[in-house]
């Protein structure tokens, strides 16, 4: 089967994972998408166009986390991998605890999959799979790639995954600030022990942000309390710490947003959403950027773009 002349178009959002108690487990798919456009080659070679969010600084050859993502897709399926043309588009925040690198994995994926479709079929099973060997774990991946809310767990076939409807009256706000943070620093941070009264209170929030998140938005702000990572990290991003914590002390559900430095706030209305970028204004001589958004519902999509491309 010839792959020459196949083009896909892949769009895939942001996540913020964590949400406060469920470390490592849940994720939340955000209003925010990176684009971009695959072609297959009619040879070897790779010419990769990155505009938008790290245009100046992703690599333009095989170790761009979209071909290498690509690349292992392809190998799972037991096929070569053309010659590629990758045109992106970023929009998704880097180092901000966007899940900027899951979706990124997940586009590299989805790319496969469309430049595949009617030879090899790579299903959501095998697609969570290979996302979480490439990102190492799936609290990020699920959400980008099936949308909604996600708990994501390992058991002894691989990665799983459910995935929820988020209440219509929880609205997500992401405060963005201009300094970035490292995943690997961040989770190192977190212990490796922690007491078991701290390792219960955590089980509780979990289990009560998903009642609040998908019944109840009034009982957001208890169901975002932590006691398992967000104080550890909180000595590397001083100023994330500072603004939750003033969120929460005025009454915002506020918690750190992935591995930080961003933070989201899950807001049980428009207007209580305003009230807090009013408060980050005001209060704080950090600058941050308030990112209104949505929760996306469909996770990663791709779809054939070959007339388009010709």
């Amino acid at each position: 089967m010839t792959l020459a002349g196949r083009s896909v178009a892949v769009r895939v959002p942001a996540t913020s994972a964590n949400l406060g108690p469920g470390f490592d487990t849940l994720g939340l798919a955000l209003s925010v998408h990176d684009e971009l456009v695959v072609t297959a080659l009619d040879g070897p070679g790779l010419e990769i166009e990155v505009s938008g969010e790290g245009a100046a600084d992703v690599p333009t050859d095989a170790s761009h986390l979209v071909v290498r993502s690509m690349a292992y897709a392809f190998e799972a399926a037991g096929r070569p991998m053309p010659g590629i043309r990758l045109r992106a588009r970023n929009v998704i925040p880097h180092g901000r605890g966007m899940g900027s690198s899951g979706a990124a994995v997940v586009a590299g994926l989805l790319a496969a999959q469309g430049l595949l479709e009617g030879d090899v079929t790579l299903g959501p099973e095998t697609l969570l799979r290979l996302a979480t060997e490439l990102e190492g774990h799936p609290d990020n991946v699920a959400p980008a790639l099936f949308g909604g809310l996600t708990i994501a767990w390992m058991d002894f076939t691989g990665p799983q995954h459910k995935k929820l409807a988020v209440h219509r009256g929880v609205s997500p706000l992401v405060f963005v600030p201009e300094f970035t943070m490292s995943t690997s620093v961040a989770r190192g941070l977190a212990p490796l022990h922690v007491t078991r009264e701290d390792a219960v209170f955590n089980v509780s929030r979990s289990a009560l942000l998903i009642a609040a998140l998908t019944q109840s938005p009034e009982l957001l702000m208890a169901a975002t309390e932590d006691k398992l990572h967000q104080s550890y990290r909180a000595q590397a991003m001083p100023a994330t710490d500072a603004l939750v914590q003033g969120l929460r002390a005025a009454g915002f559900a506020a918690v750190v947003s992935g591995a930080g430095p961003s933070v989201l706030v899950l807001a049980d209305g428009p207007g209580r959403r305003l009230e807090a970028v009013d408060f980050a204004a005001t209060s704080t001589d950090t600058p941050w950027k308030p990112l209104l958004l949505a929760v996306d519902v469909r996770g990663g999509t791709v779809r054939d773009h070959t007339e388009d491309a010709t």
